[in-house]
């Protein structure tokens, strides 16, 4: 198990303060969906903590880096933090697969000038699998939160098998407008995907999947290694 951190406590400079600063750095735009999520996670284990969020965006950049250690520095020094969370699908590969790259990664990133806590975030499949959980938040990410088509949404043991789940969050997401067809193609679904987790009203389902178990489980030991969760001085 490769270690989430290259900051040791005596350099961390927030342990004692109140404020805990995290950047995504995602595979793309309709990742930003992960950020309630990870918020509500860190409360969950970090209940007094003033969490400040920000996503890192290295698209508008005028030679945006491939590689993952070097996406990760370019994004520390942008998006400075104490929690670096890097997002990859699974898609075709495993989980394990999946995790190894991205600590990897952070070992390769790591430097005398560069230091930080990472932890990976990898959906099985990818991102919208974990959305394909609540249909009233997706009625409401629709505009039409007392539709009455019913939406055959996969059940929760079977959301990581599901072959391409975003295909299948952007049909259900259209479906649930129950708008004619004409304007079913001007309805901007990404922006709904973008809206669904501000409608999910408890992500405590997603620990029945096995990658947000395993999200947290590392989530949590990052916490303890870096003394996060020890009472701040005032």
């Amino acid at each position: 198990m490769y270690n989430s951190t290259c900051l040791g406590r005596e350099q961390n400079h927030l342990i004692r303060m109140n404020d805990l600063r995290y950047t995504l750095l995602a595979d793309g735009s309709s990742d930003r969906a992960l950020m309630p999520i990870l918020t509500w996670l860190l409360y969950e284990h970090l209940p007094t903590r003033a969490v400040q969020a920000r996503w890192a965006d290295l698209r508008r950049l005028p030679n945006p880096p491939r590689r993952m250690p070097e996406r990760i520095r370019v994004a520390l020094g942008l998006y400075p933090c104490d929690l670096l969370f890097v997002h990859r699908d699974a898609e075709n590969t495993s989980l394990d697969k999946r995790q190894t790259e991205i600590y990897e990664a952070f070992q390769e990133a790591c430097s005398v000038e560069i230091a930080f806590a990472g932890v990976a975030v990898v959906p099985i499949r990818m991102t919208e699998a974990w959305l394909l959980t609540d249909v009233s938040a997706i009625r409401e990410a629709a505009g039409n939160p007392n539709g009455l088509t019913e939406l055959d949404l996969p059940k929760l043991r079977d959301v990581e098998n599901t072959p391409n789940p975003k295909s299948v969050l952007h049909s259900l997401i259209l479906e649930a407008t129950e708008v004619p067809a004409r304007r079913k193609k001007k309805f901007n679904v990404q922006s709904a995907v973008q809206r669904i987790p501000e409608y999910m009203e408890d992500f405590s389902v997603l620990r029945r999947l096995s990658a947000f178990s395993a999200l947290e489980e590392k989530l949590m030991e990052t916490i303890t290694q870096q003394a996060w969760d020890e009472t701040p001085a005032p």
